[in-house]
């Protein structure tokens, strides 16, 4: 059986499987809704995490940027695995014990005030829209290579998908679903990387093979890496080439953004207690490090192929694999010395880095780029989001898991969509309709609104995939920082200062968010061209900026706070009460 039949089965199965689940776990009340009645099991709650919080960013988009930056890479990894396990530890328990399963609803309780709640939906909205925008990018790149459609074809097809289960299951749906995803995902992110550390360093395991020496010969992966990437004029993988100062900053926003996502904080009352709640915490942590101990490995392995398999590669002889990917505009090859033969050396490809393809064909067949700096001496465009997709392709590996891999890919985009969604949904039914606009709704009618808000988010969401802002990781960088910056230090000095007060909320919030918002569309959108460490605010990047409207957000926050009066007594105590373990619990 070809690739291309094989990847139909297997997404047309993984498609099937979730559909029945919707269908088997159908919402029927508000509850199950918003937090699947809140009676899953803490295991079943620990891998729909997982699969929550593994976005298209770490399945896709995560091993390809180690694979380009080598050692600046690593900020995502630091950063999102240790916001993960600050948000394990330091704020779920506290959240859950509050019996408020949203952000908004915590944030206009904590704080007496429907202007905070307000506020918080708007940042719920802003976080959720920008990161559901680099899921839909992940959904449209799988297909346009996979089912060969186009990519705006195939962010139309993942939304129906998601459509179906978010729209009809709710968080009872998707929580079960999104444990099937987990297994598919993590399954086709191993399978693979397995075969690979095998044929490369003899070891089955991916992250020890990292560290291990090529088979058949004595010297380590990773210098052989270095040595080859430097002989091509590139940085040597193991080095970085960041500031400092922007590495620091991307990776604190990324960590306090993890913490503050409000699609993940949810998850956390679907369990039936707080102790549920730090088990499935716990379950989650080693779900995730499944695949980010994995990472670093697919990213070096892939490296080493690229070189070995496409630099001097004759473009007449290029495998069928080369060509689809070229055709949807994520591999690109310009012929500079006219030699029939790709080169892949060091300097930027394309200018700026998405290809811009002619109608024209080149003497060799090749498609034709009117954007290719011919200041250096590479050839070679490869989008960072296709590294693990192309991966197995590039490494000669069986069908089935390219098949395998196709599947994975759409799994880890459409879990985490559909969370996200479901909170937007959840955001306009219930926080501002049942508790601000319209208090005397029935939960039938409650349940309505959700449905129709998460239908039309799903359209809202389709746009910014068909339209992304960046490639999948850099986007989702962007709602971390969103959240650093705004929700971060109101749900932490909820927890845990009895003098923090709703003006001093309101006020931080919304100069995080402005602050952030404005910064990143300036240096994406108004002025992309001055987009470098020369005009950037001390160096920080608009992946990193969300950490320093988190730190104005504090500052801000702290003053407001000693100039307004503190909070009523109730609030005062409830805030205690949080933080006193129970023994029942």
């Amino acid at each position: 059986m070809s690739a291309q039949f094989l990847t139909y089965l297997f997404v047309g199965l993984s498609f099937g499987l979730y559909i029945a689940i919707a269908v088997w776990s159908r919402s029927g009340s508000t509850d199950e809704f918003y937090v699947a009645g809140g009676h899953v099991n803490p295991v079943a709650n620990g891998a729909a995490t997982a699969a929550d919080w593994m976005s298209a960013a770490s399945f896709l988009s995560m091993a390809g940027i180690i694979a380009f930056e080598g050692a600046d890479g690593a900020r995502y990894l630091m950063g999102w695995t240790g916001g993960y396990v600050l948000l394990a530890l330091l704020l779920a328990p506290y959240l859950r014990k509050f019996a408020r399963f949203t952000v908004p609803d915590f944030v206009g309780d904590r704080y007496y005030s429907q202007t905070a709640r307000l506020v918080a939906v708007v940042c719920v909205i802003f976080i959720s829209f920008t990161y559901v925008a680099g899921q839909m990018r992940g959904v449209g790149v799988v297909f346009s290579r996979f089912l060969e459609v186009d990519i705006n074809t195939g962010v139309v097809i993942g939304m129906g998908i998601v459509f179906f289960y978010a729209v009809l299951g709710g968080m009872k749906g998707i929580t079960y679903t999104q444990v099937a995803q987990f297994c598919v995902l993590i399954f086709a992110y191993l399978v693979p990387a397995i075969l690979i550390s095998i044929a490369l360093t003899n070891n089955p395991l991916p992250m020890f093979g990292l560290g291990s020496t090529v088979a058949g010969e004595n010297v380590y992966l990773l210098d052989k890496l270095d040595g080859m990437t430097t002989e091509l004029g590139m940085t040597a993988f193991t080095d970085g080439s960041k500031s400092t100062i922007d590495i620091f900053f991307i990776t604190a926003a990324l960590m306090a953004g993890t913490a503050g996502l409000p699609h993940v904080i949810v998850r956390f009352f679907t369990v039936p207690r707080v102790r549920d709640a730090r088990i499935s915490a716990g379950y989650a942590l080693v779900f995730i490090a499944l695949l980010y101990t994995t990472a670093p490995a697919v990213a070096a392995f892939a490296r080493i192929n690229i070189i070995q398999h496409i630099d001097g590669m004759v473009y007449a002889d290029a495998p069928e694999w080369f060509r689809k990917w070229e055709d949807s505009g994520l591999i690109a090859w310009l012929d500079k010395d006219n030699d029939g033969t790709v080169r892949y050396r060091g300097g930027a490809a394309m200018s700026p880095a998405t290809p811009q393809f002619t109608a024209e064909r080149g003497d060799n067949g090749q498609r034709l780029l009117s954007n290719a700096p011919t200041a250096n001496d590479n050839e070679l465009y490869i989008d960072r989001d296709i590294i693990v997709l192309a991966h197995p392709e590039i490494a000669g590996l069986p069908d089935w898991v390219i098949a395998l891999v196709a599947a994975g890919g759409l799994a880890a985009a459409l879990s985490t969509a559909a969370g996200l969604l479901l909170v937007i949904s959840t955001a306009v039914s219930h926080d501002l309709m049942k508790r601000t606009f319209r208090p005397d709704i029935t939960e039938r009618q409650e349940l309505l609104y959700a449905r129709i808000a998460a239908a039309v988010a799903i359209g809202v969401a389709g746009l910014f995939g068909i339209y992304p802002p960046g490639f999948v990781a850099q986007v989702v960088a962007f709602a971390f920082g969103l959240a650093a910056a705004s929700f971060f230090p109101v749900i932490l000095l909820g927890i845990f200062s009895t003098r923090m007060n709703k003006e001093a909320a309101i006020t931080g919030m919304l100069t995080g968010l402005i602050f952030t918002f404005g910064y990143i569309v300036w240096f994406k959108f108004v002025s992309p061209e001055t987009n470098n460490a020369d005009h950037w605010w001390f160096g920080i990047s608009p992946e990193g900026i969300g950490t320093l409207g988190m730190l104005f957000n504090f500052a801000v926050s702290f003053v407001v706070m000693k100039l307004t009066p503190p909070p009523p007594a109730h609030i005062r105590q409830l805030v205690e009460n949080i933080r006193i373990p129970r023994a029942m619990e």
